[in-house]
């Protein structure tokens, strides 16, 4: 229903989906998400790569979709090599990267430096450009433009040229997706920085410097844990702020 006129009148309205997805390692689960049905096989790479799990696509002796279950559910193998090295991680409870997990911000990111190293820094831009790489955003959204329930990522090259884009109801979703593409593609040393749709959270800053993202560009301002965790990550954090004015939270040098 909505209130036109001054009365209510029936209006069909476009729902985004939300179903729980299940990421297996070895059979055995390893986490489950709420997320927007779509684009599984990516979305699980990419989380797994912002967890440490794997560093390159080959780190996988397979992935796929859970046969017996449908789309709801993904397993990954490992190789015999990289088992070993991760071993630790398979083992925890839990996952890094995971809003109020009840962990401290000092522990936090003490914890995320065990799988997070600083970003090189190569990357530089005009601060004119940011505009143009949001908007390049913006043009991708339909889900968002039939439902506005979408939050949305896209990954631009150092030619800023978009190489990866992904919508979903949940930005660290959306931010998967759009990793597990150009990673299952093996093209993430093409990529440079990553334009979103939200506020800039922790968790997008590790899921970023795991890709080697040197800047991410965000619609609203970060978090004070996500400027400090990107502050020692060599990282750029910016935002479009009142009157399309841009802001920038930590490594201001990137731009020209």
């Amino acid at each position: 229903m909505a209130f036109e006129d001054n009365a209510f009148k029936a209006k069909d309205q476009e729902l985004i989906l939300e179903e729980p997805l299940s990421m297996r390692i070895d059979g055995k689960p390893y986490a489950v998400v709420m997320r927007t049905p779509g684009d599984e096989i990516n979305h699980a790479a990419g989380f797994f790569l912002s967890e440490g799990l794997v560093n390159q696509r080959d780190d996988f002796a397979t992935i796929g979709y859970c046969t017996e279950e449908g789309v709801n559910v993904v397993t990954a193998t490992l190789r015999p090599e990289r088992k070993r090295v991760v071993k630790d991680l398979l083992e925890r409870r839990g996952f890094v990267s995971q809003t109020s997990c009840g962990i401290c911000g000092k522990e936090l990111v003490k914890d995320i430096f065990q799988i997070v190293k600083p970003v090189t820094k190569h990357l530089k831009m005009s601060i004119a450009d940011v505009g143009s790489c949001f908007a390049k955003l913006v043009d991708q959204q339909s889900l968002y433009k039939t439902t506005r329930g979408a939050h949305a990522a896209t990954i631009l090259d150092t030619r800023l040229n978009p190489i990866s884009f992904a919508e979903d109801v949940g930005r660290h979703n959306a931010l998967d997706k759009a990793i597990g593409r150009v990673f299952m593609e093996k093209r993430l040393h093409e990529s440079g920085l990553v334009v979103m749709s939200s506020r800039i959270s922790y968790e997008l800053v590790q899921k970023a410097a795991r890709a080697g993202l040197e800047i991410i560009v965000a619609l609203s301002r970060p978090t004070a844990l996500a400027v400090e965790l990107g502050s020692r990550l060599n990282m750029t954090l910016a935002c479009i702020d009142t009157n399309d004015a841009v802001m920038v939270f930590c490594d201001k040098d990137r731009f020209q």
